[in-house]
């Protein structure tokens, strides 16, 4: 199906409400399809304080939306036969060696490790900090004790806040369950250890560079700080900025972190991102040059949980009609979802509200960049995808 690019102006209507209204300071959106851009809208101020408008270069913090590319690291050294979906994550990490989980409330040793592929899945037992039970309580004081020394001469490494993290008991057994976590945070550590290379070094010769992603990275230095959109949250009066460093990512990106994390940590622009959607679109080659071989892209786009894990992801608002697997959201069941969409989609979003589908069916990319905190998948992110998917035309 092709797109009616008339219908798809409406987009531009949707972003300046969003803006009119206080929902977000400002939005940019692009629709891509086979290869080529359909449409780029951009609405409202990257630093409302001072009226600075959101343009096609400015710098996005991604959060969780860094996590397909960490997932597509993972997938390189798996089709190098350098790692293996089924290797404990003990075998690289020793602070995952002798395990405990909850029971009950109480720590016991594991009855099986954690693995590559319960990392990938979500199914590790690792967790985000919260109050429901005491992994969470737990992992939630880590990472404010990472933000603690963020800044310092102390700043945890990435290896050695992972090590930490795997001292710390699960939440329940390794594939269990599935609850989103830091498990992708793992992944980037084990990267590291693999490969020989820093994470972000890994990223840079081996994905930014070769896609000509200029600004997509850890940090962002001095001279491209102005481009760096600030942040804001609700507030009664609409929006107001927001400073906070969320799981131990700098809010203002000025140095290069100690901790790079594969679940949160990159900052990128809608170009340099719609540059890696559309190597994955196009079976892992793009600009000329090939990152993943397209059986790679069909595993990782591909892969869904086991059935008896599925009710959980079904439980979050947003999720209905989805898996989950490869640290990406994976379309299953179009009948049951809460947006329009395309059986086989596949992508993710982040805590700012930077948001990412590909739908291989139409051949099609849809993505969104905003920086509002709690954002995700919003009312308005269902909207667009909503006007975006019924423009599609035979």
């Amino acid at each position: 199906m092709k797109l009616n690019q008339k219908k798809l102006a409406r987009l531009e209507e949707l972003l300046e409400e969003m803006v009119e209204t206080k929902f977000v300071a400002g939005i940019c959106c692009m629709v891509l399809q086979d290869g080529e851009e359909k449409c780029y809208y951009e609405a409202g101020y990257l630093d409302m304080a001072n009226r600075i408008p959101i343009a096609r270069d400015t710098i996005f913090r991604l959060y969780s939306m860094t996590k397909p590319i960490t997932s597509a690291a993972v997938m390189m050294l798996l089709e190098e036969g350098k790692i293996d979906l089924l290797d404990p994550v003990s075998k690289y990490l020793p602070g995952f060696r002798n395990q405990s989980v909850l029971r009950n409330g109480m720590p016991m040793p594991v009855s099986r490790p954690v693995t590559i592929q319960n990392l990938l899945n979500m199914t590790s037992g690792l967790v985000y900090g919260g109050e429901s039970c005491a992994a969470e309580v737990r992992t939630g004081a880590l990472f404010e004790e990472v933000t603690d020394r963020l800044l310092s001469s102390d700043a945890f490494t990435t290896i050695e806040l992972i090590n930490r993290l795997g001292q710390l008991p699960l939440a329940f057994e390794p594939g269990d369950r599935w609850q989103y976590g830091a498990s992708a945070d793992v992944l980037g550590a084990v990267v590291e250890i693999v490969s020989g290379m820093r994470f972000g070094e890994f990223l840079e010769k081996r994905i930014f560079a070769p896609l000509g992603m200029k600004d997509t990275a850890f940090y962002v230095p001095e001279e491209k700080q102005a481009r760096l959109s600030k942040v804001y949250e609700s507030a009664p009066d609409g929006l107001r900025a927001y400073y906070g460093s969320h799981l131990g990512i700098q809010n203002r990106m000025e140095t290069a972190p100690a901790f790079e994390s594969g679940g949160a940590g990159l900052v990128s622009t809608i170009d340099d991102y719609a540059a890696f959607t559309q190597m994955l679109l196009h079976n892992g080659s793009f600009r000329g040059v090939s990152l993943l071989s397209p059986k790679t892209v069909e595993f990782m786009t591909g892969s869904h949980l086991m059935p008896a894990l599925q009710n959980q992801v079904l439980q979050w608002e947003s999720m209905p009609g989805y898996t989950y697997a490869n640290l990406l959201r994976i379309m299953t069941d179009p009948g049951i979802a809460v947006s329009m969409g395309s059986l086989g989609e596949y992508g993710w979003d982040g805590w700012l509200g930077p948001y990412m589908t590909n739908d291989p069916a139409n051949r099609m990319t849809l993505l969104i960049m905003q920086q509002k905190t709690g954002s995700g998948t919003t009312e308005y992110t269902r909207k667009i995808r909503n006007l975006v998917f019924s423009s599609l035309e035979s």
